[in-house]
């Protein structure tokens, strides 16, 4: 008969239970049970190629370590994705009789929509919810971490990277506008038309020497973006500044408001503009800080509300 862990017996069967019961409400929340990710992967191998796509070269022998997994199947695993291209081994100069593992091209190619896939539905999993309670969650996954394992570091603070567009990004910013604008002020579908209008200017018409965009990532997750346009040889125009609701608190929008302003000034631009709307209350927090002045307040009805435009303009 097997030993029983002495500190079991000092805990109760309600919430022995409660954990039991909990791990399978959550299994089932994630898809734990069917091919991970709508992939022909199971969720182990996934982590593994997480793992893989982002350490170093690590050995067989670390990963099995950090993953508590079995040697054999770890190396099935292993030998599966080197079967298929997806990773290749080098000798260790450290120790010959390890290899140090690496994911090929292909291999990224394979991982890299399995990663947007589970950012995409973490993100689903907490649309649903409003802000208070999105954060109420995640302090609480925290707590959980904390009292499972003391001994592990605090989340490391967010790595946060301002650069330039790719490919995909221009559509990624007509999608936020309509969605963040329709949730936080009830905008209707128009409003995704103009900002896709105005996108669809800036691609064609762009002028590179006079004009620049920002994506803003947080975690390797874009969360805002930013424009300066040429609306004349000396005036420059700030357009579709935006964070998404998770990156809010962080002082981006200052420090895209920056990068627009230092990059005006080294093009030689006298002025810069912006139209904006009384109700979006941070952003004018932002632009009153940096010295832009309100000069044209005029009421319209657009984007399914009644509004107040206002023309901001700060000499640089």
């Amino acid at each position: 008969m097997a030993a029983m862990n002495p500190g079991a017996s000092a805990v109760s069967a309600a919430r022995v239970k409660a954990v039991r019961h909990f791990n399978r409400f959550y299994t089932q929340r994630i898809g734990v049970l069917a091919p991970y990710l709508g992939s022909e992967f199971s969720l182990t191998e996934v982590r593994v190629l997480y793992e893989l796509a982002h350490r170093d070269q690590p050995t067989a022998t670390e990963l099995g370590r950090d993953l508590a997994l079995d040697a054999g199947y770890l190396s099935r695993i292993l030998r599966r994705f080197e079967s298929q291209g997806w990773m290749v081994r080098t000798p260790s100069p450290a120790d010959a009789r390890q290899s140090l593992l690496r994911l090929t091209e292909a291999g990224y190619q394979v991982f890299a929509p399995l990663q947007q896939r589970s950012r995409d539905e973490a993100a689903a999993l907490l649309a649903p919810l409003p802000g208070p309670a999105q954060q109420e969650l995640t302090d609480a996954l925290a707590t959980v971490q904390r009292l499972l394992d003391p001994t592990a570091a605090p989340a490391p603070s967010p790595t946060v990277v301002l650069r330039d567009p790719r490919p995909g990004d221009m559509g990624w910013v007509v999608q936020q506008h309509g969605e963040v604008y329709a949730r936080d002020y009830g905008w209707d579908s128009t409003f995704e038309a103009l900002v896709a209008g105005i996108v669809a200017g800036y691609l064609r018409d762009y002028q590179p020497e006079w004009e620049r965009c920002w994506i803003a990532e947080v975690d390797g997750e874009r969360v805002g973006s930013v424009f300066v346009v040429r609306k004349s040889k000396t005036v420059a125009q700030l357009r579709l500044l935006i964070l998404s609701p998770q990156a809010r608190g962080l002082g981006l929008g200052a420090r895209l408001t920056d990068e627009c302003l230092a990059f005006a000034r080294s093009k030689g631009y006298k002025k810069m503009v912006l139209w904006t709307n009384s109700c979006l209350g941070s952003a004018r927090d932002i632009y009153a800080r940096r010295g832009f002045k309100l000069v044209n307040s005029e009421p319209y009805t657009g984007f399914g509300q009644d509004l107040v435009g206002e023309t901001w303009e700060l000499r640089l």
